[in-house]
């Protein structure tokens, strides 16, 4: 522990709220995928926390917001840890609250549900289509992932094919934010307010509140074509989605992983491109109808209870960073980049770019929507060569092929996937963080001299 700060007064001020400082516990609760990069991996590996708390209510979240506060030890909050971009490790120790405790689904009604930020995504959505509604999207890692660390880290994924990204109107509709000062407050956000508090790492109030859009359930079919190409893949994949093909997933994937889908064995052979895919049942024959005409041919049509029965993976396992994650469990070798392609998407740009780099990148692509609009994106697999080669391989993505890079090798908000400072989410932070304790150094807009002297 450090010993700039009274821990064992800061202890007694929570009045039994439970709390670890055994160095094994902080360094499991410290880190997160940030492993998936060999940078983030060099430069966070080691860094723990100094304590960790667990509130089992909001009631013990204010009180630890408060004694933070009064304290000025830095806060980093954690739900599930699945994100990839080191959101929360500590990167100046202090206190790390895990709130994954607070996990109570409040209300569910037609079209929306209302849960504590800890919830896992799991359980949310089973609770919700025991009403006949499912979420409108979901990360790969919905089995771990909490809803409150999908807001505060994530974008978008499964589903936004379908319903957009995370910040497009509507999917998130209310938010409750715990203030961190010696008396914390509660405020409630709702509309374009939520955007002050989303995708903000967690560095700008405690989220223990969400409430989302919930959409009629359908028993998605997971199946997967299969092509004698990659551009037949991608071109099947857009024109289904062209087409309006109701699917909740479209992942064209290339050849290449298929050494690392173990499960699959034949269904994903080395020697065919997949386009795996969640299809609504009445969509179904259509959907074979048209891969058969692009020249494809359907490996499996399973609805999830049969994919589980069959010992398979869901489709939603098959595509976005979980591609990373199945590459990383067999070869090391390997780390990631996201890519934004131009709109309107063309696929000759992705076979241009599969013969200028070969080997050194395996690709696949995610078909989604955002601002109302048809947006494609790519999580590449990226033979790592060093950091300069990385910013090399960004740069050329960026200005001979026109992409857009979100970095996933830094820690802050704005070199990562915001390209810029949001002057309203640092304004928000004056409110809710005055002190500047919510996980130091994962936002370039706040500097030292904004924070409040008592």
């Amino acid at each position: 522990m450090t010993t700039s700060y009274d821990w064992e007064a800061f202890k007694a001020s929570l009045g039994g709220i439970r709390c670890h400082d055994e160095v094994n516990y902080l360094a499991a609760r410290s880190r997160d995928y940030f492993w998936y990069s060999p940078i983030l991996n060099e430069q966070l590996d080691g860094i723990i926390g100094d304590l960790l708390v667990v509130p089992q209510s909001v009631e013990d979240v204010i009180a630890v917001a408060a004694a933070v506060a009064r304290y000025k030890i830095p806060l980093t909050l954690r739900g599930g840890g699945t994100g990839n971009y080191g959101q929360c490790v500590p990167l100046e120790g202090g206190v790390i609250m895990d709130l994954t405790r607070l996990d109570k689904v409040l209300e569910i009604t037609a079209g929306h549900v209302k849960v504590q930020a800890g919830a896992r995504i799991s359980r949310l959505d089973d609770a919700a289509r025991e009403t006949g509604q499912e979420l409108l999207m979901y990360p790969s890692t919905r089995q771990m992932a909490t809803i409150g660390g999908f807001i505060a880290g994530g974008s978008g994924g499964i589903g936004s094919l379908r319903h957009g990204m995370l910040r497009d109107p509507g999917n998130v509709t209310y938010l409750k934010v715990v203030t961190v000062e010696p008396t914390p407050r509660l405020i409630e956000l709702t509309g374009d307010e939520i955007q002050k508090v989303q995708h903000a790492y967690g560095t700008n109030g405690i989220v223990v509140e969400v409430g989302l859009a919930l959409t009629k359930a359908t028993d998605w079919i997971h199946t997967a074509a299969l092509f004698d190409g990659y551009g037949q893949a991608l071109r099947f994949a857009a024109s289904a989605q062209e087409d309006g093909l109701d699917c909740y997933l479209l992942t064209a994937v290339e050849r290449r992983f298929s050494p690392y889908y173990t499960k699959f064995g034949k269904l994903f052979p080395a020697d065919r491109d997949a386009v795996f895919a969640m299809v609504a049942p009445d969509e179904m024959l259509r959907f074979q109808a048209k891969a058969e005409e692009m020249g494809g041919r359907i490996s499996f049509a399973k609805t999830k209870s049969e994919i589980r029965a069959a010992g398979l993976q869901p489709a939603y396992e098959c595509g976005w960073n979980h591609t990373t994650l199945q590459a990383l469990k067999v070869d090391k070798g390997w780390t990631y980049l996201q890519v934004a392609y131009p709109p309107a998407f063309d696929p000759e740009l992705v076979e241009r770019q599969m013969a200028r780099y070969g080997d050194e990148i395996f690709w696949h692509h995610e078909m989604a929507r955002m601002g109302g609009r048809i947006q494609i994106f790519a999580l590449p697999l990226v033979r790592y060569r060093g950091k300069d080669q990385i910013y090399r391989l960004i740069a050329e993505l960026e200005d001979t092929d026109g992409c857009t890079i979100f970095d996933p090798h830094v820690v802050t908000i704005e070199d990562g996937g915001m390209k810029e400072i949001d002057t309203a989410q640092i304004e928000f932070k004056k409110l809710a963080d005055p002190y500047g304790l919510m996980n130091p150094g994962k936002t370039r807009g706040w500097t030292a001299d904004m924070a409040r002297v008592d």
